[in-house]
């Protein structure tokens, strides 16, 4: 079952009912133990007729996002171990599966001339989703923090990976 408590996700699964996509929720609640380590869950598996299965890990951001008076748009780091789980996933799933981080952003009322080709309406908010290959976005990413083991995509690259789901 997913974390329907967070928006992002909710809003996500809401846009793969609304599209008649075929995807299982991932039961967060259950970690998987592979050769002896916990590995984190993904979110959604989404099937595709006569393409690859995407295993879905959504992160959550608002566009843009403001702090301390500075406006940021793109943001979209993940943690070093969100890209290792999901290649642990992958490999796991085998031919046929591909990893994927979809980037759930939730527009703020300055958000809303965003760039965005599409966007979903979901409880009265809207909500535009980018997905990026976990290979795609590995091979761009640089480290944000190493105290919080973080890594992101300059955003000049990120826009030029990042497509609708």
């Amino acid at each position: 079952m997913a974390r329907r408590h967070i928006h992002y996700e909710a809003a996500f699964e809401d846009y793969l009912r609304s599209r008649g996509l075929a995807y299982v929720a991932v039961d967060e609640t259950r970690k998987a133990i592979f050769a002896g380590a916990r590995v984190k869950s993904f979110d959604f598996l989404v099937y595709h007729n006569g393409g690859c299965n995407r295993l879905v890990d959504v992160k959550g951001r608002k566009f843009p996002y403001d702090t301390a008076g500075n406006s940021r748009q793109w943001e979209n780091w993940v943690t070093e171990e969100d890209l290792q789980s999901l290649t642990e996933w992958e490999r796991v799933f085998g031919e046929g599966f591909e990893a994927v981080l979809v980037f759930a952003y939730w527009l703020t009322s300055s958000g809303a001339d965003a760039p965005f080709h599409s966007l979903h309406p979901f409880r009265g908010e809207y909500y535009a989703f980018l997905a990026v290959s976990l290979s795609a976005y590995r091979s761009r990413s640089v480290r944000r923090s190493p105290k919080w083991g973080t890594v992101t995509v300059p955003t000049k690259a990120f826009r030029e990976l990042a497509s609708a789901f």
